[in-house]
């Protein structure tokens, strides 16, 4: 069967013969003209046929075949061989059971006739019907691999002299020590392939077992147990410990387990009532009377506040008149203003008003506002007010928001253990029982500044008292840590979000946790450095530590580029080329999409974009000259 050729060309002016066979699991044909065959044909029983009678096997080999070579034999006589001797008998026995009947109706307008054949003379179709599952017929044939490495290693064990002396010593039975052996020309140790002590395998080895997708960048122990398990050499588990903690793509990717680096560091404590103050925002609220925004301003010392509303979006000039007619004409121009770096503070506008009234602005480290935490308890503290009060109508907080200043600073604050207006003014409102008071003469005027420097030493004591408290809570979650100008470090661009240019919620979250490495050019405060960062960065330079990561080892590169970054801090993606263009169905239309290739990311990290973003930018891609690939073999939803 295996001399050319093999199958015969059928010639329907001949008759066609069909030789059966079944076995205790499965069947087997083979359509035959004049002694060769045309083609073949098997089938595994499986579930309850298996069960079924040898004389129903038999019948279903029958049926099996002449429904499968239909084509071959409808209209034209044809001669059916089975090793069966009853069967030929089939069509004149009294029918007993309902699968005779559909056997026999399966087989009307067929013109057929059914020949006894030996079963040691039907070898075709037995060898077809049987399958033989033995571990010997499923072995077709065995391949070894044998890393080349592994030479390698033998002929390191050649040039050292103490491997050598302890391969002697084993092959010559003087091994005091049961734990290393000889076997299979390799050197073992408890079952573990031994490398030289000075092997330049082991550097080999740890790159494929950690920086290997096998490997996965695991961690040191994982990796360490991952080599201990196959492999032997003095140092290894130091080895394992370098080598993982200088990998710079472990170093980029992942986060660290330790408490936050950087102790807290408070803000000095004002010496005079208004001298200093904070602001901040409060946005996303419902539109009430054309304002959406409010703007909140903290005197640092007394905690007094004052709550202004704006509408979104607001200008610089706009946020600078408020504050003249709220902070200014009331409690004077500030010496020091804590901002969250939003750009309207950093804007040209801002800056040269208030470098003209003698004002310095104080920005907070990029990415950590906790240097501006009075401002944002402030916000939880008014937001939480009016959510208690606007109820379903929010459309009308502003209604509340003078009632909620009042609130606010007539409060009592823990920190300064005194309301706000105490602090400020050195006396308590008017309330509803200061009528039923007895009334008494004014005070002197020196009794009344003596007072208020009595009210503002207090005011400072209990300050420095919660400030002391609040930073030691703070310092059981936090480690220090410290660089040297000139060194190098990772920089966490967090929170971030990586966006295209079209959506602008869309996050990558499998982005680099750190970009760099970076230089440290200069110590700023306690807890703040200043970097070398690229002259196309449009980002601040300050970080604080708790953003910055030491490098481990001495083999890297300084990153020449750093990702853009938006006004809100989010990394904005730049498109590069187009790769490869879809057509995708929406509902009734059809959209055409491209898939962009973004700069400083991998192919992997394309994006499908629509032709709405290439109509948003024109000129920003010449179709016909950025596809990059063709085919479909980049296809992603």
């Amino acid at each position: 069967m295996c001399s050319t050729p093999v199958l015969a060309t059928p010639n329907f002016s001949k008759t066609f013969i069909v030789e059966c066979d079944a076995s205790g699991s499965g069947l087997g044909a083979v359509l035959m003209q004049e002694g060769r065959p045309i083609t073949f044909e098997s089938h595994q029983f499986k579930g309850k046929y298996l069960l079924k009678p040898v004389y129903e096997k038999e019948m279903m080999a029958i049926l099996h075949a002449v429904k499968q070579w239909r084509p071959y034999l409808m209209g034209r006589h044809f001669k059916v061989k089975t090793d069966h001797d009853s069967l030929k008998y089939f069509l004149e026995q009294r029918l007993s059971s309902e699968e005779q009947q559909k056997w026999v109706t399966k087989m009307l307008g067929y013109d057929f006739e059914i020949i006894y054949k030996k079963g040691k003379e039907n070898v075709v179709a037995d060898a077809l019907s049987r399958r033989d599952t033995s571990a010997d017929a499923l072995l077709c044939g065995m391949s070894m691999l044998t890393a080349d490495w592994v030479d390698e290693a033998r002929l390191e064990w050649n040039q050292d002299k103490d491997t050598q002396s302890l391969i002697q010593n084993i092959k010559q039975g003087s091994m005091t020590s049961n734990k290393f052996e000889w076997k299979g020309n390799a050197l073992w140790y408890k079952d573990r392939l031994y490398l030289s002590k000075d092997s330049e395998l082991k550097h080999k080895i740890l790159a494929e077992l950690h920086a290997s997708p096998v490997g996965g960048h695991s961690g040191f122990l994982k990796t360490y147990h991952r080599i201990k398990r196959e492999l032997f050499w003095e140092g290894l588990k130091g080895d394992v410990q370098k080598f993982v903690s200088e990998c710079l793509v472990c170093q980029q990717n992942k986060g660290e387990t330790i408490k936050t680096p950087g102790l807290l560091q408070p803000l000095p404590i004002p010496s005079q009532r208004w001298e200093e103050v904070s602001m901040d925002f409060i946005t996303g609220l419902p539109c009430s009377e054309g304002k959406n925004v409010i703007f909140v301003i903290v005197d640092r010392l007394t905690k007094y506040a004052h709550f202004c509303a704006l509408s979104h979006p607001f200008a610089a000039s706009t946020v600078a008149t408020i504050f003249l007619e709220t902070v200014q004409r009331l409690h004077g121009t500030p010496k020091i203003i804590v901002s969250d770096r939003d750009p309207i503070f950093t804007s040209n506008f801002w800056t040269e008003l208030f470098s003209c009234l003698g004002t310095q602005l104080a920005h907070s480290s990029s990415y950590h506002p906790q240097t501006d935490g009075q401002t944002e308890v402030v916000n939880k503290c008014l937001e939480g007010y009016l959510r208690c009060f606007v109820s379903d109508k929010q459309e009308r907080w502003i209604k509340w928001l003078p009632l909620a200043e009042w609130w606010y600073n007539t409060s009592f604050h823990t920190s300064s253990q005194m309301t706000p207006f105490l602090a400020l003014y050195g006396y308590h409102p008017p309330s509803i029982t200061s009528s039923l008071r007895v009334q008494t003469k004014v005070r002197d005027v020196e009794e009344h500044i003596q007072h208020q420097q009595q009210v503002l030493a207090s005011l400072k004591e209990n300050l420095a008292l919660a400030q002391n408290r609040m930073k030691q809570q703070a310092d059981q979650h936090r480690s220090e840590r410290h660089f040297e100008i000139g060194d190098w470090v990772f920089v966490r661009l967090q929170p971030y979000k990586q966006m295209s240019l079209k959506q602008q919620k869309k996050e990558n979250k499998l982005a680099p946790k750190y970009y760099g490495p970076y230089q440290v050019l200069q110590k700023i405060g306690s807890v703040a450095y200043k970097l070398e960062l690229p002259p196309s960065s449009h980002i601040h330079p300050v970080f604080h530590v708790s953003c910055l990561k030491k490098v481990i080892g001495q083999k890297f590169e300084a990153q020449t580029e750093l990702p853009e970054l938006d006004e809100e801090g989010r990394i904005i993606l730049e498109p590069e080329k187009i790769l490869q263009t879809r057509t995708k169905r929406l509902r009734t239309r059809d959209i055409k999409e491209y898939l962009i290739k973004w700069k400083n990311l991998s192919i992997e990290d394309a994006t499908w974009e629509d032709e709405g973003f290439l109509q948003q930018h024109p000129g920003l891609f010449n179709i016909e000259d950025n596809i990059g690939l063709k085919g479909k073999g980049m296809l992603r939803p």
